[in-house]
């Protein structure tokens, strides 16, 4: 991001870098925190998922659209989006396989109260759910941001073009001409170029 002060001078934003570079990491470590304590403690996987797809918001406010995208690649989010969405379901389908319902805790009795794998199937559906919030909302992120105007800030003020004036209108009867004039001028025209020639060519023989 850049700040415009007169024509011609561009200066970068060093206080919203310096503090997107500062809450970056601690924003991605809280969020994965979030996700893999879930289930244990306050949080889970939509809670963490956001949090740890608030750093694209970071990288856009210090470094602009282009670098970020460059950095978090909009297609690798919608492919990840997709494959959480599906171990979702399967993990959801395992339940059934075992004789139970859809998304029927079958492994509740592995793991001591207050282990971080301690919820069975519920722990690994939690971290599922992260990993589809992170990837989906990111992937929302960089596509709202992409209709705010790529790095309109960034880039420099186009000075307006000069737009030549319009030709003056024709009035009829005062300056548009007869097809016979026309015609007329055309044939002097082509008759006075013989004849220059003609005298040229005297010129040179005279000479």
């Amino acid at each position: 991001m850049k700040m415009h002060f007169k024509e011609g001078i561009h200066e970068k934003n060093i206080i919203v870098r310096c503090g997107a570079d500062r809450i970056l990491p601690f924003a991605l470590t809280f969020g994965l925190y979030i996700i893999i304590y879930g289930t244990v403690s306050p949080g889970g996987g939509f809670q963490g998922g956001v949090t740890v797809a608030s750093a694209i918001l970071f990288l856009y406010l210090a470094y602009g659209y282009d670098k970020t995208t460059l950095t978090v690649n909009p297609e690798v989010l919608r492919i990840n989006e997709a494959i959480g969405a599906s171990i979702y379901v399967i993990l959801g389908l395992s339940g059934i396989l075992t004789g139970m319902n859809f998304c029927r805790n079958w492994l509740f009795d592995n793991g001591a109260v207050g282990d971080v794998i301690s919820a069975g199937t519920v722990t690994f559906m939690g971290y599922t759910v992260g990993y589809k919030v992170l990837t989906g909302v990111g992937f929302l992120l960089i596509l709202m941001l992409g209709l705010l105007g790529p790095d309109s800030s960034d880039k420099k003020p186009v000075k307006p073009q000069k737009i030549d004036p319009a030709p003056a209108p024709v009035v009829p009867g005062k300056d548009a001409k007869l097809l016979s004039e026309i015609k007329a001028e055309k044939s002097a025209e082509a008759n006075a170029e013989p004849a220059a020639d003609n005298a040229q060519s005297l010129e040179g023989k005279e000479a």
